[in-house]
């Protein structure tokens, strides 16, 4: 019988094809969809840290132009597209917080302490999450002409990344969307290829009478990371001019294996993590209140006012985690995790896998009905877990309740946002989450300020259960985590200054020491984080730009966490025009820097970083150089990174190499060369 994520991945990807074939015919045919009053061309919008002014030109002087507008999954609020240069594109899966083991498609982690913050049920499996997509990421578009992108991303090494995304409305009140990411990276040492990819579907559809909504978006990411365990010796290997090549330096585990270049389609790993989530949903939503509408002098626009909402959404997970050697060639996997090789078999392989199906029954109420960003939401799901683990097939459920409050006032200088979560029975029982935040704009010179509280009462992530198979050492009777997050932020807009605060108060933290031991930390210990985010503009127009983003970190109490004091990021260069109508450039120096500290190690069989307290990370500041520009709707990126890794000590070369975690250096010179398409079809 086919397996179930491989039939949906199979319907998916040709429901893509599909899409993004019939398109131009669709559009053609139908001509655009959405007239009346929308077809000037929309700002799509600019960042604090340097965006301007832009927006998709015409192909001609005959043809209507574009409105792109977009919603997240579960939010009310209406985005516009994002066309700054000055910053790496938001394809680009990493964020300047992010500290990765050597390779892009590596595991990563922030440098920012973060602890969880949701209550129920967790797998455990964090390293990749910067690489998968989830339903916080899905967009529902509404678009005037179908609109399209294509991103591609070419740099040393053979790393590739390509990016698609396609969506248009088939009519005025239904929208549909098809995405896709791969990536694939070689690596610079040996044992590093990683080859990910992702897809995305989504549909929005609204009723003519505006009563019912549907949602519907399918989810999928594939993760293929090799390990190496790290390379065996740093201080020996990285200085000898015998390994200038650094792919021949011996790693841990992994083998010796071949550069095989960047094929899109080669996706074998001998030794490393195979990671598989998919996801689909739909929510159905019916509205009761008033109907209205708007005159003009050529048309009657239907109105609907609702008072009161049902919402039913369900969702379908399947989880798959799994550690694979093919090798069995190391003692490390016997020495570090007391794992026996067996000469009988070929492979070694760990493995937890997941499904569950969530129903959830939601009642809305709109106490304003000409306000649909204030409602009061009350509601309770149903949680069905089936795992593949360490005792065979297990059932578990949980039953949950939940509630909400939003208000965006109509003046839109308040924003209040009140959430919580309790779990009755099931798995988590007892496991709660509450959140409250209110935003609010204080005058035009002081800007905006937010201040929030929130609370986790979590049980600890499944990895700490002694029947998942990643426990290998059966450890249990782990108490439930509790956290709290004390927040505060001041963004006084005409200064270009963003202050933060953050203090986490964090009791029974569990964690992993060594390379398999799970542990619990009984003493309750805080976390203070502050950061200044400021640009400045310097010259008779103003076009050049300094971004500093400084943050500052203090544990306090006797914790199993370590943080640098200080991280820092630097931009210096210039944003401008050059006196050219259609060109937006930006090109500068790129610095990060963080203070030495006794940086996580990383265990590859489990997936995880590793709290470790004997080695402290001294590194030199990382240096890149960057070049940026738009002209209409192509944009070029072009990165040159890790300048600060020259080096004359074995003759020229870029071999000075800081290390990212125990034993992982990150690679020498680097350049990355990507384009962004943005067309109308």
């Amino acid at each position: 019988m086919l397996n179930t994520f491989y039939l949906y991945k199979l319907i998916t990807y040709t429901f893509l094809v599909g899409l993004l074939a019939v398109s131009s015919i669709v559009s053609a045919q139908r001509g655009n969809p959405v007239r009346g009053g929308m077809d000037r061309v929309r700002s799509l919008g600019g960042a604090l840290s340097g965006g301007g002014k832009d927006s998709l030109q015409r192909r001609d002087a005959n043809e209507d132009s574009i409105t792109v507008t977009f919603k997240y999954f579960d939010s009310t609020r209406t985005n516009r597209l994002d066309s700054s240069v000055a910053d790496m594109p938001k394809i680009f899966p990493l964020r300047a917080t992010d500290v990765y083991l050597g390779n892009i498609g590596s595991a990563t982690r922030s440098i920012l302490f973060s602890p969880m913050m949701q209550a129920g049920w967790d797998a455990g499996f964090h390293a990749y999450d910067r690489y998968n997509w989830t339903l916080n990421d899905v967009r529902f578009f509404t678009v005037t002409r179908p609109y399209s992108e294509i991103y591609y991303m070419l740099a040393s090494k053979s790393e590739q990344q390509i990016g698609l995304l396609h969506t248009q409305n088939i009519k005025p009140n239904w929208n549909v969307l098809g995405q896709f990411r791969m990536l694939t990276a070689p690596g610079y040492f040996n044992a590093q290829k990683n080859g990910h990819n992702n897809y995305l579907l989504s549909s929005n559809y609204e009723s003519v009478n505006k009563r019912y909504h549907n949602f519907f978006a399918i989810v999928a990411n594939n993760i293929l990371a090799s390990e190496n365990g790290g390379i065996q010796d740093t201080a020996d290997f990285l200085n000898d001019q015998n390994f200038k090549d650094r792919f021949s330096i011996p790693t841990q585990i992994g083998g010796q294996n071949e550069f095989i270049g960047g094929n899109f389609f080669n996706k074998n790993i001998k030794t490393g993590n195979k990671y598989k989530t998919f996801t689909a949903m739909m929510r159905q939503q019916y509205d009761l209140g008033k109907k209205d509408s708007l005159v003009t002098d050529s048309s009657v626009v239907p109105l609907f006012f609702p008072r009161l909402r049902f919402e039913h959404t369900i969702q379908y997970n399947t989880y798959s985690y799994e550690f694979y050697d093919s090798q069995q060639d190391s003692a490390y996997l016997r020495d570090f995790y007391d794992i026996a090789l067996n000469s009988n078999r070929d492979t070694i392989s760990i493995k937890d896998s997941w499904r569950d199906i969530i129903n959830s029954l939601s009642i809305y109420q709109f106490p304003d009905a000409k306000n649909l960003h204030q409602f009061i939401k009350i509601g309770a799901s149903v949680q069905n877990l089936v795992g593949d683990i360490r005792n065979g097939k297990s059932r578990f459920y949980n039953i949950i309740g939940y509630g909400e409050y939003r208000n965006r006032t109509k003046n839109q200088r308040w924003d209040i946002e009140a959430n919580g979560k309790v779990y009755f029975a099931g798995l988590n029982a007892g496991d709660y989450q509450a959140y409250i935040s209110l935003l609010g704009f204080l005058s035009p010179k002081l800007g905006y300020a937010k201040i929030g509280f929130e609370n986790v009462n979590r049980t600890p992530s499944f990895l700490f259960n002694p029947l998942s198979n990643f426990n290998l050492l059966q450890t249990g009777g782990f108490r439930k985590e509790n956290n709290t997050h004390i927040f505060a932020q001041v963004n006084p807009v005409k200064l270009g200054l963003l202050l933060t605060g953050h203090l986490y108060l964090v009791t029974n933290y569990t964690y992993l020491t060594g390379f398999n031991q799970l542990e619990q930390s009984g003493t309750p210990f805080n976390v203070l984080q502050v950061s200044l985010n400021k640009s400045f503009s310097f010259g008779r127009k103003k076009t050049w730009k300094w971004h500093t983003d400084v943050y500052v970190q203090q544990v306090i109490g006797n914790a199993p966490v370590n943080v640098p004091l200080v991280f820092t990021r630097n931009r210096f260069g210039y944003e401008g025009s050059l006196g050219f109508k259609n060109l937006a450039l930006a090109l500068g120096l790129d610095m990060r820097y963080h203070t030495p500290y006794k940086a996580d190690g990383y265990s590859p069989v489990l997936g995880k970083f590793q709290y470790q307290d004997t080695t402290t990370i001294k590194n030199l500041p990382d240096i890149g150089a960057y070049v940026n520009f738009r002209i209409k709707k192509m944009t070029v990126y072009a990165r040159a990174e890790n300048l600060n890794t020259v080096s004359l000590a074995q003759g020229f070369g870029f071999t000075n190499n800081n290390l990212a975690a125990v034993n992982y250096p990150t690679p020498g010179f680097l350049l990355r060369v990507g384009l962004l398409w943005r067309f109308v079809n």
